[in-house]
């Protein structure tokens, strides 16, 4: 096995790993505390966690992964937004005691969980189909909702948020329009390429 490929099932290993921390903490504590115990609990691990995800426009821009380039930069800085430009930027905002908190995330710890996952098994060459079927499914319902909540906590912030800082979100917001349409038809066309193949 070549060296790139040890470092990418090393990282992809461990970010699903931290992910399903994120998860556990959510559900547990949502479960036994709510709301606004969730997010001050949780908001500096998921920032944490989210950030280490930069390690990705690096493998892309290397060449170690597939990816396209400007979609990973898209997907990795709309949540890094989320993540500085809100929960630390903004820790009063009402966003961040807000329902919308657990379901992005739960939506971004499960969708997260799966894809590493599946990518750490790609790399050794043994995906079992249920693996793939739910990578190249579950994000019909989780790229959604993951979505509807980003776009939630940025408007429920943009009183907080001040003039100025204020106008940069509106900006960002209509951005998300198109980049939400691009990921997703992207996907959609990943998975009729990906389960083709394996029902061939």
């Amino acid at each position: 096995m070549s060296q790139p490929n040890k470092w990418l099932i090393v990282y992809n290993s461990i970010s699903a790993s931290l992910w399903s921390i994120v998860l556990f903490n959510t559900v547990f504590l949502s479960l036994t505390l709510g709301q606004p115990y969730v997010f001050e609990k949780t908001n500096k691990t998921t920032t944490a966690i989210q950030t280490l995800a930069v390690v990705e426009i690096v493998n892309s821009l290397l060449g170690l992964v597939k990816s396209p380039l400007f979609t990973t930069v898209t997907q990795v800085f709309s949540r890094l937004l989320i993540v500085w430009g809100i929960h630390q930027y903004l820790p009063d905002s009402p966003a961040n005691y807000h329902w919308c908190y657990i379901t992005l995330c739960l939506s971004w710890s499960i969708t997260e969980i799966i894809r590493y996952s599946y990518y750490a098994s790609n790399l050794t060459g043994q995906v079992p189909f249920w693996l793939t079927w739910l990578r190249y499914t579950t994000f019909y319902v989780l790229y959604p909702t993951g979505v509807f909540s980003e776009v939630c906590l940025v408007i429920l912030s943009l009183n907080e948020a001040g003039f100025y800082y204020g106008w940069i979100l509106k900006i960002i917001l209509v951005v998300y329009i198109p980049g939400f349409y691009m990921l997703y038809t992207y996907m959609i066309k990943q998975r009729k390429k990906v389960l083709n193949k394996k029902n061939q």
